[in-house]
């Protein structure tokens, strides 16, 4: 369809040089969704019928969601995002050399809706999460990034886990927690599976299992404001240290 669509009208317009933006904003589904609807909506134009529906099965295989929660009436989604795994330089192994791949950082997109600004933030592990907002009245998203495992190999072996996850739905106003989720890497029992999942629905079962829908942080809670990433402006890295802002 592309070749068609560029062979009657080639595209003569500037690229867009978008810098880090690649590994900040198109890692997370919401963006890389409304980015896909745009190139349909040009084939469309060009006379080439295509219906964003039927790309929405293969939307929610890629980005499964993990899990919701409404407290206070603010609607939580937690869903899986895109995090690139760095190769690491060679290594000597009893068979000969190696290069692992550092597959110990995931990434998670939170888009909220019917969010209440200024009143409302959004808290992950006790630390602000950089929500920008989608164009759509109260929702905002934004993406974590964090340290899911701790294998022998990987860029920054000594960074602890970050894992569990909790979200916490904060009222600046009264310097609490309304209410939140958890998400777990493995199973929060340490249930240690044997075999593979026979099918899509035992394996979404067994996702479903590392989500908690409960579990914020009790007592005061008012998290600092942190200095915002001018590279990731949209990504909350658990791995990076704190910095506060003025």
């Amino acid at each position: 369809a592309s070749i068609a669509r560029f062979w009657e009208a080639p595209y003569r317009r500037d690229l867009v040089r978008w810098g880090t933006g690649l590994h900040d904003r198109f890692l997370l589904p919401h963006f890389i969704w409304e980015d896909f609807v745009d190139v349909l909506d040009d084939f469309q134009r060009a006379g080439f019928a295509f219906d964003p529906a039927w790309f929405e099965p293969h939307f929610e295989f890629r980005f499964p969601e993990i899990g919701s929660v409404s407290p206070a009436g603010v609607n939580f989604e937690v869903r899986q995002a895109i995090e690139p795994w760095n190769v690491l330089g060679e290594e000597q192994t009893n068979s000969g050399t190696a290069r692992y791949v550092d597959s110990s950082v995931e990434r998670v997109q939170v888009l909220i809706r019917n969010l209440v600004d200024p009143r409302h933030a959004v808290a992950c592990n006790g630390r602000r999460v950089p929500l920008h907002p989608t164009g759509r009245n109260g929702e905002y998203v934004a993406g974590v990034r964090y340290r899911a495992w701790s294998p022998p190999s990987a860029l920054h072996p000594t960074i602890p886990v970050d894992s569990p996850l909790t979200f916490d739905l904060i009222d600046e106003w009264n310097e609490r927690s309304l209410g939140g989720c958890e998400y777990h890497v493995s199973h929060p029992g340490g249930r240690s599976y044997e075999d593979f999942p026979v099918n899509s629905y035992a394996a979404e079962s067994r996702r479903r299992t590392r989500f908690v829908p409960f579990g914020h942080t009790p007592g005061r809670v008012a998290p600092a404001t942190e200095v915002k990433s001018r590279e990731f402006p949209l990504t909350l890295d658990l791995q990076m240290p704190v910095r506060y802002a003025p």
